[in-house]
C-alpha cells in the first residue's frame, strides 16, 4: 500500500446490520490506536438480499459514504440483480427472490403476508413503492473496481490475462472459477468478496474475505498499511 495510506476492505454484508455496526466499531478503534494516516474504508458490495436488515445496512453505509469521501462502496451481483427487479426486468425479478429478495423486501416494511400474494409483477410495483429513492440513486452509482496503490478492489474478481482497465462488469460482479482457479500474479493484487470460504483466503495474488456473514455471524474486514495486513471477524 501506498505510504500514507490505511485501508480498510469489508466483506459482503448482506443485511446484517448488527455485524456491521460491531466491524465498524472495531475499524475506528484500530485506526484511533495507530498513527496518524489518510484512512480509507472499502465496503466490497452485497450490501442486501438474505440477511434481515438490507434497508438499514443500504441506509448506513449510504450515510457513510455521503458524510466522508473516503469511504467507497464497489456494487454486489446482489445489488445489480436488486436494481434489475426494481426497473421490472422479469428474469431479474425470478432471481431476486430466489437470492433472498423476500428478506430485502421485509426490511423496507412489506409483511411477510403480503410478499407470499406477490406475482413477479406485483414484486416489481412495491419495489418501487418501498424503496425510497435516494437507496435507489445510491445504489445506481456504486463503484465498479478501485485500484489504491497496488490493490485493485472488486466484487466478485477479474479475468486473468485481460488488463483492469477492461475488465468487463459482468465479469469484476460475477466470475468465479477463472478467477478463483487462477494461480499466477495479476496486474494487482485483488481484494474480493463474492465467494464464501470459512475465513480469509489470503494467496499471493488475490485476498477474498466474504466469510457468509449472514448465516456464519463473521463479518471480515482487512486493514492493509505499507506491507502489513490484518483480518478482523465479528
Amino acid at each position: 500500500m501506498e505510504p500514507g495510506l490505511r485501508v480498510y476492505a469489508v466483506g459482503d454484508i448482506h443485511g446484517r446490520l448488527d455485524l456491521l455496526n460491531v466491524i465498524l466499531t472495531r475499524i475506528e478503534a484500530d485506526h484511533a490506536a495507530r498513527a496518524p494516516a489518510e484512512r480509507h474504508i472499502i465496503f466490497l458490495g452485497d450490501l442486501v438480499d438474505r440477511g434481515p436488515d438490507s434497508a438499514g445496512v443500504v441506509e448506513r453505509v449510504r450515510g457513510l459514504c455521503a458524510a466522508d469521501p473516503q469511504v467507497h462502496c464497489i456494487m454486489g451481483n446482489h445489488e445489480e440483480i436488486f436494481l434489475r427487479a426494481i426497473d421490472g426486468d422479469d428474469k431479474a425479478l425470478r432471481l431476486f427472490c430466489r437470492i433472498g429478495g423476500r428478506e430485502t423486501m421485509l426490511s423496507y416494511g412489506v409483511t411477510a403476508e403480503d410478499y407470499e400474494r406477490l406475482d413477479y409483477a406485483e414484486v416489481a410495483e412495491r419495489l418501487n413503492a418501498v424503496v425510497p429513492p435516494e437507496h435507489r440513486t445510491f445504489l445506481e452509482n456504486l463503484k465498479e473496481i478501485m485500484i489504491l496503490g497496488d490493490y485493485a478492489f472488486v466484487h466478485a474478481g477479474v479475468r486473468p490475462g485481460i488488463p483492469i482497465a477492461e475488465q468487463k462488469l459482468a465479469e469484476t460482479r460475477w466470475i468465479r472459477d477463472p478467477f478463483l482457479d487462477h494461480r499466477a500474479p495479476l496486474e494487482k493484487m485483488v481484494v474480493h468478496g463474492h465467494t464464501v470460504a470459512e475465513e480469509a483466503e489470503i494467496l499471493p495474488h488475490r485476498i477474498g474475505i466474504d466469510t457468509g456473514a449472514y448465516h456464519s455471524d463473521r463479518l471480515t474486514a482487512l486493514m492493509l498499511e505499507d506491507q502489513g495486513r490484518e483480518i478482523f471477524s465479528t
